[in-house]
């Protein structure tokens, strides 16, 4: 079967999020979509915006190109789906629509495009792969959008029930709600050695005496690599990707997952780390997204529950959008750096390629140097977050390639209209 992920118009919505990534590598509840996929028997392909496709190409060499002519089946899968168990679980029920569906001839008797939808989106679309005309990418995104818009009458809709990103803050909210059921599965793989109770780690290292761990609500799963500081504090269930460094006296709690290679520490509860990203200092993080290549200096810490107890807002686009979530924090975009003692207030989004300085009391715009507290907030020009992007890449001995080059001048073109036009271009000292 030929699996496709496509991205649609919602994933503009996403904002920080996914203007440096695709929709299919948001990291929640320990996986990313693409890491749920590649668990099916099928041939992989991604459909992205075309700012992204050299990063497609480069760091997810594992996609197809083209379909697969041979399977007679093709599903594509809105890459804005949840990566939970319970929503493979579902793909798995849409695949078997096409098991058992051969008449004595031996051809297929169900011939009409299956279609599943999620509010006003298209969820996941299974068609036989004969009625699609185009291989490239562009041809594809076009027929099944065009399936989605109603362009097919012979569409059968199926009411399957799909979960997906809609705002920045679901990240967050599934991530939470997933969390228990996303690592059972891991520990169902039997890639990890239970080592004390409650706790599973991929390389069978146990953690050290000094380190308090509490799984009695869920478990620590840990893979190869992690450093756990002394005196550092686990309660479960907590997710520590390869290479993590945990600081002495962190104290992680509650749904927290950390992607790999990063440093974490102080007090982090319900919160998402993508690759590469650093807290390493004492402070608060609670309820909160941080994509890659993120530092908050020492002292950060955000507010993730309002003072008078009701639900977070949060403003996308000019425009408030309720979450339903009592406790939820900031939204941290690529590449953000925020100074000592920054203060992130409830429901904050931080724009990706941002240097923050004092108080955060609004959403901060894409590539700006945001000093609201000292009455000073300029422009960050792209050569700046460049040069800062060969520095960061060489401390971890990752190679700066052209397309990551390309893609900061791109994300600063995609996200103009976040910004003030009376900005001034004042890059900091390098």
């Amino acid at each position: 079967m030929n699996l496709i992920m496509f991205e649609d118009a919602g994933v503009e919505r996403l904002g920080s999020v996914t203007v440096g990534r695709p929709a299919y590598a948001i990291t929640c509840a320990s996986f990313r979509l693409i890491d749920q996929l590649e668990k099916l028997d099928a041939s992989l392909m991604g459909l992205v915006r075309p700012h992204l496709s050299l990063i497609q190409l480069n760091d997810f060499p594992q996609l197809k190109r083209q379909l697969n002519r041979h399977s007679a089946w093709t599903l594509a899968v809105n890459a804005r789906m949840v990566p939970s168990v319970a929503n493979v679980d579902r793909l798995r029920r849409l695949i078997d629509l096409t098991v058992d569906d051969h008449g004595p001839s031996g051809q297929h008797q169900q011939s009409r495009p299956i279609i599943v939808r999620a509010s006003w989106a298209v969820a996941a679309v299974l068609v036989p792969t004969a009625m699609i005309d185009a291989d490239d990418s562009e041809g594809i995104f076009e027929y099944v959008s065009s399936l989605g818009n109603g362009g097919s009458a012979d569409c059968e809709d199926h009411p399957l029930d799909f979960d997906l990103f809609e705002y920045p803050h679901d990240v967050v909210r599934f991530n939470m709600s997933c969390f228990g059921e996303n690592l059972q599965q891991r520990i169902d793989s039997g890639r990890y050695e239970q080592v004390a109770e409650g706790v599973f780690v991929a390389d069978g290292e146990q953690p050290p005496a000094n380190v308090v761990i509490d799984s009695s609500a869920g478990p620590i799963v840990i893979e190869s690599n992690v450093s756990l500081g002394p005196f550092s504090y686990l309660r479960g269930p907590v997710y520590l990707g390869a290479n993590v460094k945990v600081s002495e006296h962190a104290s992680l709690k509650d749904e927290v997952c950390v992607s790999h290679t990063c440093k974490v520490g102080g007090e982090i509860e319900a919160s998402v780390f993508e690759p590469y990203s650093n807290k390493q200092h004492y402070g608060f993080l609670g309820h909160s997204y941080v994509g890659s290549w993120v530092n908050l200096g020492a002292g950060t810490c955000n507010s993730d529950l309002k003072n008078t107890y009701g639900k977070v807002n949060m403003i996308y686009d000019g425009k408030k959008i309720a979450t339903s979530m009592q406790f939820m924090g900031c939204i941290v975009g690529d590449y953000v750096k925020t100074a000592i003692q920054t203060a992130i207030f409830t429901g904050k989004q931080i724009g990706v390629g941002s240097m923050v300085y004092g108080w955060a009391v609004e959403n901060v715009p894409s590539f700006v140097n945001y000093a609201q507290t000292f009455g000073a907030t300029s422009l960050m020009s792209p050569e700046v977050l460049i040069t800062a992007q060969r520095r960061m890449f060489g401390r971890r001995s990752v190679e700066q390639r052209p397309c990551d080059i390309q893609l900061i001048h791109e994300m600063f073109r995609l996200t103009a209209s976040e910004r003030q036009s009376d900005l001034r271009d004042e890059p900091p000292q390098l």
